[in-house]
């Protein structure tokens, strides 16, 4: 439980920091060992289709994106920042107007330098699903500085 709650903390921390998520104001609103699910809410500076009220496909290409990263960089302890190598995202229809969007990524497989993940998104229900995506993620560093490595070097300073 502890746990469950740490990692939607530091989801929150990934999704506040980077730009473009937190300008079209992606939150997340579950998150496991290996999965973290987020939401889109439905905004008119979203909009891609001013006669239908559409949502631009870019914002839900950015929601699974950055819901993807999250759960690669989530799924290895210590967290470690990631880099998008791969998504392949299918369209498989618009999301309804006037809905929010969610996405469910779960990181699946995890290498020594590379993370792979599946993620699913809908509009309210997911066995009716808008995409579908896959990709993988490739693992830089540490989200957090190894404490004995930081010790060391405060030591070195004194």
């Amino acid at each position: 439980m502890v746990m469950q709650w740490l990692r939607l903390r530091i989801a929150e921390i990934f999704f506040r920091n980077i730009p473009h998520g937190r300008h079209i104001r992606i939150r997340p609103v579950g998150a496991g060992r290996r999965h973290i699910a987020a939401r889109l809410r439905y905004q008119d500076k979203l909009i891609g289709n001013p006669d239908t009220g559409v949502l631009h496909g870019g914002a839900i290409t950015t929601l699974v994106d950055q819901t993807c990263g999250a759960a690669a960089a989530l799924s290895v302890f210590p967290p470690n920042i990631v880099a998008t190598l791969d998504l392949r995202l299918d369209h498989l229809r618009a999301a309804v107007p006037g809905r929010d969007v969610f996405a469910v990524a779960e990181a699946y497989r995890v290498a020594n330098q590379i993370i792979f993940v599946r993620c699913t998104a809908h509009d309210g229900d997911p066995d009716d699903p808008i995409a579908y995506a896959m990709g993988s993620f490739m693992r830089l560093h540490s989200l957090f500085e190894n404490p004995l490595r930081a010790l060391r070097r405060a030591l070195q300073y004194r």
